[in-house]
């Protein structure tokens, strides 16, 4: 037997996969054949829609019913009897007088009011102040020159005052800082003097020694005694 040109092409090897291909397709088309409808056209009738015969639809009239108002209520019975009773008390009647003069009434001359001035407590701050208090020793010169007098005889006056060893008493160390705050008066007086201290006793040596500074000549502004708020740090150095 002579042997074959390609012996790979073997047609028997692959005939169940053909035979299984073609049963399926035969029973694909007998399915859609078995499934097959058909209409007859003539057979089908939609009718149709005659708008003419339509009836018009009667809709009826309504009628909206006044209702008449409730009658009033009927008054209420009078009294059998009318007791009448006296007015025994006496009313005053008040009398209004006219308030228009005649010619013959005599016009009385006012005399001239004479209006007191209330002297109000102005405060000017000391950096703008035009005429600044004046501290004993410091009244020759210009504002700015009596300003600079006055806050070095303040500083001296207070540093030579000021009992220092009171902070070491206390118990305190280092630098100690002291504010106090005071107005010169109308009249050239200390007064609300304050002070804010790291101890009560020292801001109360404080409020001592700034009380104790002498009477100035007062701050003007505008030619007018005014007052002058003042403030005046104190600061020193506690030795160990």
């Amino acid at each position: 037997m002579e042997p074959k040109k390609n012996p790979q092409a073997d047609v028997k090897r692959n005939s169940s996969l053909f035979f299984a291909v073609g049963l399926v397709i035969m029973m694909a088309v007998a399915y859609m054949g078995i499934n097959y409808k058909t209409y007859d056209k003539d057979a089908i009738d939609i009718g149709q829609l005659n708008l003419d015969e339509l009836e018009d639809e009667e809709i009826p009239i309504t009628e909206q019913l006044q209702t008449p108002p409730p009658p009033p209520p009927p008054p209420p019975a009078a009294p059998e009897e009318i007791e009448i009773v006296e007015d025994e008390e006496e009313i005053e009647e008040t009398v209004i007088e006219s308030t228009e003069t005649d010619q013959e009434e005599e016009i009385i001359e006012i005399e001239e009011l004479e209006v007191e001035e209330v002297e109000e407590d102005i405060e000017v701050p000391f950096s703008v102040i035009e005429n600044v208090p004046i501290f004993p020793g410091c009244e020759s010169g210009s504002n700015s020159q009596k300003r600079q007098c006055m806050s070095d005889k303040v500083k001296a006056f207070v540093n030579k005052k000021f009992n220092t060893d009171l902070a070491g008493d206390l118990g305190l160390t280092g630098r100690q800082r002291i504010i106090v705050a005071f107005k010169i008066d109308k009249n050239g007086n200390i007064v609300n003097v304050r002070a804010r201290a790291p101890h009560p006793r020292l801001a109360q040596e404080a409020e001592r020694v700034v009380k104790s500074l002498p009477k100035m000549k007062p701050g003007k502004q505008r030619g007018k005694a005014v007052i002058v708020p003042y403030s005046l740090p104190i600061l020193f150095q506690v030795q160990d």
